[in-house]
């Protein structure tokens, strides 16, 4: 089957992006300064990137709110009508479906935002309507994100971190949560696509750098925030990936509770540890960790990190290895000597996507 383009594929390609094959569409993978430049235009201006592959599941009408509460994990009775929420949603054995976030406008009114091949998945557990193809998401991210996108109007920079709002541009309404998936603060804009081209083309204008999936990747990595078909996935928990405070203990169900409730009852066997290497190798996914001669599990992600300027990598690693712990990852032939270290490997606001 043919990957779907973007509604502003023409766009992208006007302004020089290299176009890939990500999770079922053709993406921006870089522009014409690279990724190395626009991670570190993200970490030190703004940038933005279309993620329009990402999906939006919209659930409206009343039982909405009992509907997502009874089967996502987290606990909306700790956010209100104008917040967002990172949250995942469960198989009933424990294992994670996808990770979302959930933009909540009223009462009645929710915006489900699965990841790219996942929305499928959402529409069956949840009772909204697919969306993904009536608009374009823009994430706006970097110091300076609020700064520029004053450019689309002085309310897109005054929506605060997770929280979410509806603004007229042009005569249409767009919605805009303060959320992203870089480790810096910003904005994520949902532009119908009549508008879309006209807020990219803004954004640009305004001094905004376009930046890829290349660079999205490796800023999300340096902020150790999860991907799913890596860290999450059907084979893997929330607990194991440090991510405790999304499930909602406090409520009577959601889906997976019991298998979690055991999990975290049991203890868990594995659990997201990042290592950093000696020199500027890249680190990759599917490395061999190995600690004292025994291997200890497989990274889930790794690459260069342009802050640090050495190679980085996560992994579900056994055994709760304290910062510090020598250790080699064995990659391709070559054994590469790596140190156990705390996570984010770069500190920033952190945030998801």
């Amino acid at each position: 089957m043919d990957n779907r383009r973007p509604f502003l594929y023409d766009a992208h390609v006007a302004l020089g992006a290299k176009m890939v094959p990500f999770g079922g569409w053709e993406m921006p993978l870089a522009y014409q300064g690279g990724t190395v430049a626009e991670h570190l235009a993200c970490r030190r201006d703004a940038v933005v990137f279309d993620v329009s592959h990402l999906g939006t599941v919209r659930c409206e009408g009343p039982g909405m709110f009992d509907a997502l509460q009874d089967t996502l994990t987290n606990d909306l009775r700790k956010v209100a009508p104008g917040k967002a929420q990172y949250t995942h949603l469960l198989n009933d054995e424990g294992f994670v479906v996808d990770d979302i976030i959930v933009w909540w406008y009223s009462e009645t009114e929710f915006d489900v935002m699965p990841n790219a091949s996942n929305t499928s998945g959402v529409t069956a557990a949840l009772p909204g309507v697919d969306v993904t193809d009536q608009r374009c998401v823009l994430a706006v991210q970097g110091p300076q994100a609020r700064t520029k996108v004053a450019a689309l109007g002085a309310d897109f920079a005054e929506v605060p971190r997770f929280g979410v709002r509806r603004f007229d541009f042009r005569g249409v309404e767009v919605r805009v949560a303060g959320t992203g998936y870089t480790g810096e603060d910003g904005l994520e804009i949902a532009a119908p696509n009549e508008v879309a081209e006209e807020v990219l083309a803004e954004l640009v204008a305004a001094g905004v750098t376009p930046a890829g999936l290349g660079a999205r990747d490796t800023l999300r990595l340096e902020s150790a925030l999860p991907l799913y078909g890596h860290e999450l996935s059907l084979t893997s928990t929330t607990l194991e990936a440090r991510l405790g405070w999304v499930l909602g203990w406090d409520k009577e169900t959601f889906r997976g509770r019991d298998a979690v409730l055991a999990e975290r009852e049991r203890g868990v066997a594995r659990l997201l540890t990042g290592v950093v290497a000696d020199g500027r190798q890249p680190l990759r996914d599917g490395g061999e960790v190995l600690v004292d001669g025994a291997s200890v599990g497989v990274l889930t992600s790794g690459n260069f990190s342009p802050v640090l300027e050495r190679g980085i990598g996560l992994g579900l690693l056994s055994g709760d290895l304290t910062p510090g712990t020598p250790a080699v990852v064995s990659l391709r032939g070559r054994e590469i000597p790596v140190t156990v270290t705390a996570l984010p490997f770069v500190r920033k606001a952190s945030s998801r996507g």
